[in-house]
């Protein structure tokens, strides 16, 4: 097998604007097909990016024999049909995140991909960021000690659309913490290497007239005992939005601002301490040992793309498996429970 041959279904959106050109960027992947309901905007996609065929339907795309895994970036009610479809027909499926409306719908999915002995995983595309990936080594090498606190956010504006199925809980599943957050918290348990044990979350509708939330966030509690804050609207200006990611521990703090995005970006500071210090009652801070990190940047959907290829080439672990889409999930549900009820959930 040489280049992994990729469908999609539900060209437009996030996958036009970002991961179709991460496939065409891909050393492991051709483009082949695009799918969109409206005929008319599948050719168009599908001339965009010169690729050989549209389809107006899933059925369609999934009788092509040239097809061995998809790309399903469809709307979240749609994912447990068109998943599952797939695997009938034996494709290998990268799935957007929320993988579906519930965390038991997912689990449906992963199961039935099992059984059909088909490779599923999730769009969680910012673990491939240069700096995330520099920053999960700082940690693995112990250059801040102990973690013992992080944050994370990402924020958009995204204003009232009538009909938009984001907006609208039985076709999303949720609103900013679960289209939003869920990156937030995959960076933090990927980085640290610790999931979550219990949460606590607070989640609103403040400036807009639908009914998910636009105003959301959660603490979390990770195995190690590390308390973490994710935070995520739909009512901050674009231009103020910061995307922050910080890591504190004993030894020192990663800070990164900007890498939360849709591209590959940013920029991140370093500080290490010596632990070994008694205390200051002073605690002047003059000396600084902050330091900028460079990386070489990439296309983050690019590495999707490729890494996901590569599993399905030799049949390999996947990086990004369903599963762990599946368990952050499972903590997002458990802040709304929590935001409900006014309550600590335990995982």
């Amino acid at each position: 097998m040489d280049k992994i041959k990729w469908g999609v279904i539900g060209a437009g959106g996030i996958a036009r604007r970002r991961t179709i050109p991460g496939i065409l960027l891909a050393k492991n992947a051709e483009l082949v097909s695009v799918m969109e309901i409206d005929m008319a905007l599948a050719n168009e996609i599908k001339e965009q990016f010169n690729c050989k065929k549209a389809f107006d339907n899933i059925d369609d795309l999934l009788k092509d024999d040239e097809i061995d895994a998809v790309y399903i970036a469809s709307p979240v009610i749609y994912h447990k049909e068109q998943a599952m479809n797939a695997a009938n027909a034996g494709k290998h499926i990268l799935l957007e995140k929320p993988i579906c409306l519930t965390v038991e719908e997912g689990k449906e999915v992963v199961d039935y991909c099992k059984q059909k002995n088909v490779k599923l995983a999730t769009g969680f595309m910012m673990r491939f960021h240069a700096y995330h990936k520099k920053m999960k080594q700082l940690v693995k090498d112990g250059k801040i000690g102990q973690v013992v606190s992080a944050r994370a956010q990402l924020t958009c504006w995204y204003p009232d659309m009538p009909g938009n199925w984001r907006q609208s809980y039985n076709t999303s599943g949720g609103g900013a913490l679960m289209d939003m957050g869920v990156h937030c918290l995959d960076l933090i348990q990927y980085i640290t290497g610790f999931k979550t044990k219990r949460v606590a979350g607070m989640a609103s509708t403040l400036t807009f007239d639908y009914e998910v939330e636009d105003s959301g966030a959660f603490l979390v509690e990770l195995e190690n005992g590390a308390i973490c804050h994710v935070e995520s609207n739909f009512n901050i200006p674009d231009d103020a939005a910061k995307g922050r990611l910080e890591f504190y521990g004993t030894k020192g703090s990663l800070l990164a601002e900007g890498t939360i995005s849709q591209i590959e970006t940013g920029s991140l500071e370093v500080t290490f301490s010596d632990d070994t210090k008694d205390y200051d009652a002073k605690q002047d801070r003059t000396e600084d040992r902050t330091r900028h990190i460079e990386v070489e940047f990439g296309n983050m959907y690019a590495k999707e793309i490729d890494s996901f290829s590569l599993s399905i080439k030799n049949n390999t672990k996947i990086e990004v498996p369903a599963i762990d889409g599946i368990q952050i999930q499972s903590v997002v549900e458990a802040a709304y429970a929590s935001s409900k009820n006014s309550e600590y959930v335990k995982l």
